[in-house]
Protein backbone atom coordinates (compact mmCIF):
# COMPACT_ATOMS: atom_id res chain seq x y z
CA UNK A 1 0.00 0.00 0.00
CA UNK A 2 0.78 3.41 -0.62
CA UNK A 3 -0.31 5.94 2.07
CA UNK A 4 0.67 9.76 2.69
CA UNK A 5 2.16 8.49 6.49
CA UNK A 6 5.00 11.33 5.92
CA UNK A 7 3.07 13.75 7.43
CA UNK A 8 5.91 16.30 7.77
CA UNK A 9 8.52 17.75 6.50
CA UNK A 10 11.49 20.12 7.71
CA UNK A 11 10.95 23.10 5.61
CA UNK A 12 14.75 25.11 5.11
CA UNK A 13 15.74 22.24 7.42
CA UNK A 14 14.61 24.13 10.53
CA UNK A 15 10.55 24.20 10.23
CA UNK A 16 8.46 21.34 10.70
CA UNK A 17 5.30 21.29 8.65
CA UNK A 18 2.39 19.60 8.02
CA UNK A 19 2.55 18.48 3.95
CA UNK A 20 -1.15 19.39 4.17
CA UNK A 21 -1.27 23.04 4.47
CA UNK A 22 -4.06 25.69 3.22
CA UNK A 23 -3.23 28.54 0.69
CA UNK A 24 -4.94 31.77 1.13
CA UNK A 25 -5.54 32.70 -2.76
CA UNK A 26 -9.66 32.22 -2.54
CA UNK A 27 -10.06 33.99 0.74
CA UNK A 28 -10.26 37.57 -0.77
CA UNK A 29 -12.50 36.47 -3.81
CA UNK A 30 -12.90 32.86 -5.54
CA UNK A 31 -10.32 34.18 -8.40
CA UNK A 32 -8.42 37.27 -9.54
CA UNK A 33 -11.04 39.17 -10.30
CA UNK A 34 -14.16 37.70 -9.13
CA UNK A 35 -16.12 39.58 -6.35
CA UNK A 36 -14.86 39.84 -3.03
CA UNK A 37 -15.89 37.04 -0.20
CA UNK A 38 -17.31 37.80 2.99
CA UNK A 39 -14.23 38.65 5.33
CA UNK A 40 -15.81 36.91 8.43
CA UNK A 41 -15.75 33.90 6.10
CA UNK A 42 -12.43 34.02 5.88
CA UNK A 43 -11.61 34.85 9.26
CA UNK A 44 -13.75 31.43 10.54
CA UNK A 45 -11.64 29.06 7.57
CA UNK A 46 -8.68 30.01 8.64
CA UNK A 47 -9.35 29.98 12.57
CA UNK A 48 -10.56 25.93 11.52
CA UNK A 49 -7.93 25.20 9.30
CA UNK A 50 -5.63 25.94 12.69
CA UNK A 51 -8.07 23.56 14.59
CA UNK A 52 -7.50 20.59 12.11
CA UNK A 53 -4.17 20.78 12.32
CA UNK A 54 -2.78 23.06 9.40
CA UNK A 55 0.61 24.82 10.43
CA UNK A 56 1.77 26.12 6.94
CA UNK A 57 -0.41 29.32 5.54
CA UNK A 58 0.28 29.91 2.23
CA UNK A 59 -0.05 33.81 1.27
CA UNK A 60 0.95 36.96 -1.04
CA UNK A 61 0.40 40.48 -0.29
CA UNK A 62 -1.78 40.88 -3.81
CA UNK A 63 -4.32 38.23 -2.50
CA UNK A 64 -6.92 40.68 -2.61
CA UNK A 65 -9.85 41.76 -3.76
CA UNK A 66 -10.84 45.72 -3.01
CA UNK A 67 -10.56 45.89 0.74
CA UNK A 68 -10.72 41.87 1.43
CA UNK A 69 -7.24 41.19 1.79
CA UNK A 70 -5.91 37.69 2.68
CA UNK A 71 -2.95 39.15 4.51
CA UNK A 72 -4.96 41.39 7.37
CA UNK A 73 -7.15 38.29 7.27
CA UNK A 74 -4.72 36.20 8.49
CA UNK A 75 -3.54 38.26 10.73
CA UNK A 76 -6.87 39.25 12.55
CA UNK A 77 -7.73 35.71 12.70
CA UNK A 78 -4.36 33.82 13.92
CA UNK A 79 -3.02 36.64 16.23
CA UNK A 80 -1.36 36.22 18.35
CA UNK A 81 0.36 33.52 16.08
CA UNK A 82 1.37 29.39 17.44
CA UNK A 83 4.54 29.13 18.19
CA UNK A 84 4.51 26.35 15.24
CA UNK A 85 2.56 28.34 12.54
CA UNK A 86 4.69 29.07 9.25
CA UNK A 87 3.36 31.78 7.40
CA UNK A 88 4.51 31.73 3.33
CA UNK A 89 4.45 34.59 1.53
CA UNK A 90 5.27 35.57 -2.60
CA UNK A 91 6.67 38.49 -3.85
CA UNK A 92 7.36 40.36 -7.34
CA UNK A 93 4.05 40.53 -9.26
CA UNK A 94 2.51 44.53 -9.42
CA UNK A 95 -1.00 44.35 -9.44
CA UNK A 96 -2.38 45.70 -12.92
CA UNK A 97 -5.53 48.82 -12.88
CA UNK A 98 -7.98 46.29 -12.47
CA UNK A 99 -5.92 44.18 -9.79
CA UNK A 100 -4.95 41.52 -11.34
CA UNK A 101 -1.34 41.18 -10.85
CA UNK A 102 0.20 41.41 -14.03
CA UNK A 103 3.14 44.09 -13.66
CA UNK A 104 6.76 42.35 -12.02
CA UNK A 105 8.55 44.06 -9.16
CA UNK A 106 12.72 45.13 -9.98
CA UNK A 107 14.88 44.73 -7.37
CA UNK A 108 14.95 48.38 -6.05
CA UNK A 109 11.07 47.48 -5.28
CA UNK A 110 11.16 44.14 -3.28
CA UNK A 111 12.13 45.62 -0.08
CA UNK A 112 9.02 47.53 -0.19
CA UNK A 113 6.50 44.47 -0.80
CA UNK A 114 8.50 42.49 1.59
CA UNK A 115 8.03 45.52 4.19
CA UNK A 116 4.43 45.71 3.26
CA UNK A 117 3.58 41.89 4.13
CA UNK A 118 5.20 42.29 7.21
CA UNK A 119 2.96 45.46 8.72
CA UNK A 120 -0.25 43.21 6.74
CA UNK A 121 0.72 40.12 8.80
CA UNK A 122 1.80 42.01 12.14
CA UNK A 123 5.16 40.27 11.81
CA UNK A 124 9.00 41.43 12.71
CA UNK A 125 10.21 38.28 10.25
CA UNK A 126 8.71 36.15 7.10
CA UNK A 127 9.07 32.61 7.61
CA UNK A 128 9.19 31.99 3.68
CA UNK A 129 9.22 34.35 0.95
CA UNK A 130 9.08 33.11 -3.00
CA UNK A 131 10.38 35.38 -5.76
CA UNK A 132 7.56 34.47 -7.93
CA UNK A 133 8.50 35.21 -11.57
CA UNK A 134 7.11 35.18 -14.92
CA UNK A 135 3.34 35.85 -15.87
CA UNK A 136 0.32 34.04 -15.26
CA UNK A 137 0.95 30.94 -17.37
CA UNK A 138 4.61 29.41 -17.38
CA UNK A 139 7.78 30.65 -16.22
CA UNK A 140 9.58 33.26 -18.47
CA UNK A 141 13.61 32.74 -19.57
CA UNK A 142 14.80 36.06 -18.05
CA UNK A 143 17.95 35.87 -15.35
CA UNK A 144 16.69 35.95 -11.84
CA UNK A 145 19.85 36.46 -9.59
CA UNK A 146 19.06 40.56 -9.24
CA UNK A 147 15.59 40.37 -7.85
CA UNK A 148 16.92 37.03 -5.66
CA UNK A 149 19.92 38.66 -4.60
CA UNK A 150 17.86 41.74 -3.49
CA UNK A 151 15.81 38.90 -1.38
CA UNK A 152 19.22 37.60 -0.15
CA UNK A 153 19.89 40.41 1.32
CA UNK A 154 17.00 40.93 3.46
CA UNK A 155 17.36 37.53 4.33
CA UNK A 156 20.52 38.38 5.51
CA UNK A 157 19.33 41.57 7.78
CA UNK A 158 16.84 39.12 9.34
CA UNK A 159 13.61 39.99 7.83
CA UNK A 160 12.98 37.02 5.77
CA UNK A 161 14.28 33.16 7.61
CA UNK A 162 14.50 31.41 4.22
CA UNK A 163 13.45 31.97 0.66
CA UNK A 164 12.16 30.21 -2.33
CA UNK A 165 11.49 30.78 -5.98
CA UNK A 166 8.19 30.15 -7.46
CA UNK A 167 7.23 29.41 -11.43
CA UNK A 168 10.63 28.79 -12.13
CA UNK A 169 12.41 26.77 -14.65
CA UNK A 170 15.58 24.57 -14.26
CA UNK A 171 17.61 27.18 -15.05
CA UNK A 172 16.35 29.86 -12.87
CA UNK A 173 16.49 27.45 -9.90
CA UNK A 174 19.99 26.92 -10.74
CA UNK A 175 20.78 30.53 -10.71
CA UNK A 176 19.03 31.44 -7.52
CA UNK A 177 20.57 27.97 -5.74
CA UNK A 178 24.22 29.87 -6.55
CA UNK A 179 22.84 33.37 -4.49
CA UNK A 180 21.39 31.99 -1.56
CA UNK A 181 19.91 28.53 -0.21
CA UNK A 182 16.27 27.63 -1.77
CA UNK A 183 14.05 26.12 0.66
CA UNK A 184 10.86 25.77 -1.52
CA UNK A 185 9.90 25.79 -5.21
CA UNK A 186 6.47 26.66 -6.39
CA UNK A 187 5.02 26.05 -9.24
CA UNK A 188 2.23 24.86 -11.10
CA UNK A 189 1.44 20.95 -12.51
CA UNK A 190 1.71 22.45 -16.30
CA UNK A 191 5.72 23.34 -15.76
CA UNK A 192 8.28 22.37 -13.57
CA UNK A 193 7.06 18.88 -12.30
CA UNK A 194 10.35 18.01 -13.76
CA UNK A 195 11.79 19.71 -10.83
CA UNK A 196 10.57 17.05 -8.32
CA UNK A 197 13.52 15.12 -8.17
CA UNK A 198 15.89 17.76 -8.23
CA UNK A 199 14.25 19.09 -4.77
CA UNK A 200 14.14 15.80 -3.57
CA UNK A 201 17.82 15.11 -3.27
CA UNK A 202 18.80 18.67 -2.40
CA UNK A 203 15.90 18.97 0.37
CA UNK A 204 13.68 21.36 -1.24
CA UNK A 205 10.25 21.76 -0.79
CA UNK A 206 8.00 20.92 -3.86
CA UNK A 207 4.66 23.28 -3.40
CA UNK A 208 2.66 22.86 -6.23
CA UNK A 209 0.25 25.90 -6.61
CA UNK A 210 -3.34 24.76 -8.17
CA UNK A 211 -2.87 21.20 -6.46
CA UNK A 212 -6.48 20.21 -6.96
CA UNK A 213 -5.73 20.24 -10.63
CA UNK A 214 -3.39 17.14 -10.09
CA UNK A 215 -0.23 19.20 -8.56
CA UNK A 216 2.09 17.35 -10.91
CA UNK A 217 0.14 15.89 -13.67
CA UNK A 218 -3.13 16.77 -14.65
CA UNK A 219 -5.16 14.31 -13.63
CA UNK A 220 -8.05 12.96 -15.62
CA UNK A 221 -11.47 13.38 -14.13
CA UNK A 222 -13.08 9.92 -14.95
CA UNK A 223 -10.10 7.88 -13.30
CA UNK A 224 -10.39 10.24 -10.32
CA UNK A 225 -14.37 9.29 -10.26
CA UNK A 226 -13.29 5.70 -10.36
CA UNK A 227 -10.98 5.62 -7.77
CA UNK A 228 -13.06 7.68 -5.52
CA UNK A 229 -15.03 5.42 -5.68
CA UNK A 230 -13.36 2.26 -4.43
CA UNK A 231 -11.45 4.36 -1.79
CA UNK A 232 -14.61 5.68 -0.62
CA UNK A 233 -13.44 9.61 -0.86
CA UNK A 234 -14.36 12.58 -3.30
CA UNK A 235 -12.03 13.14 -6.28
CA UNK A 236 -10.51 16.14 -4.60
CA UNK A 237 -9.24 13.82 -1.38
CA UNK A 238 -8.37 11.35 -4.48
CA UNK A 239 -6.39 14.43 -6.22
CA UNK A 240 -4.54 15.39 -3.10
CA UNK A 241 -3.55 11.98 -2.00
CA UNK A 242 -1.92 11.32 -5.48
CA UNK A 243 -0.19 14.45 -4.67
CA UNK A 244 1.32 13.49 -1.68
CA UNK A 245 2.02 10.65 -2.48
CA UNK A 246 4.18 11.58 -5.29
CA UNK A 247 7.36 12.56 -3.28
CA UNK A 248 7.84 13.51 0.49
CA UNK A 249 9.40 16.66 -0.50
CA UNK A 250 5.85 17.53 -1.75
CA UNK A 251 3.52 19.81 0.40
CA UNK A 252 -0.23 20.41 -0.59
CA UNK A 253 -2.04 24.24 0.00
CA UNK A 254 -5.42 23.33 -1.32
CA UNK A 255 -7.03 27.11 -1.15
CA UNK A 256 -10.27 27.29 -0.42
CA UNK A 257 -13.13 30.19 1.28
CA UNK A 258 -15.87 27.15 2.52
CA UNK A 259 -15.69 25.77 5.56
CA UNK A 260 -17.06 22.28 4.16
CA UNK A 261 -14.39 22.69 1.17
CA UNK A 262 -11.87 22.97 3.79
CA UNK A 263 -12.45 20.03 5.93
CA UNK A 264 -13.17 17.31 3.01
CA UNK A 265 -9.10 18.69 1.89
CA UNK A 266 -7.83 18.05 5.27
CA UNK A 267 -9.62 15.24 5.29
CA UNK A 268 -6.66 13.94 2.60
CA UNK A 269 -4.00 13.86 5.07
CA UNK A 270 -5.28 10.29 5.96
CA UNK A 271 -6.33 9.00 2.91
CA UNK A 272 -4.71 5.44 1.41
CA UNK A 273 -4.03 4.53 -1.85
CA UNK A 274 -2.52 1.51 -3.13
CA UNK A 275 -0.32 1.25 -5.82
CA UNK A 276 -3.02 -0.06 -7.96
CA UNK A 277 -4.72 3.24 -7.49
CA UNK A 278 -1.86 5.61 -7.91
CA UNK A 279 -0.96 3.31 -11.18
CA UNK A 280 -4.54 4.26 -12.61
CA UNK A 281 -4.33 7.90 -11.76
CA UNK A 282 -0.71 8.04 -13.46
CA UNK A 283 -1.50 6.17 -16.27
Amino acid sequence: MTTTATTTFLLGGDLPVNRLGFGAMRLAAGTFDGPARDPEAGIAVLRRAVELGVNHIDTAGFYNRGAVRANELIRRALTPYRDDLVIATKVGPLPGPDGVPTGKAGPDQLRGLVEADLRALGLDRLDLVYLRVGGLTGPDTESIADRFAALAELREQGLIRHLGVSNVDAAQLAEARAVAPVAAVQNSFENGSGLLADCEAAGIAYVPYFPLGGGLVPLDRERLGRVAARVGATTSQVALGALLAASPSVLAIPGTGSLDHLEENLAAGGLVLGAEDLAELRA
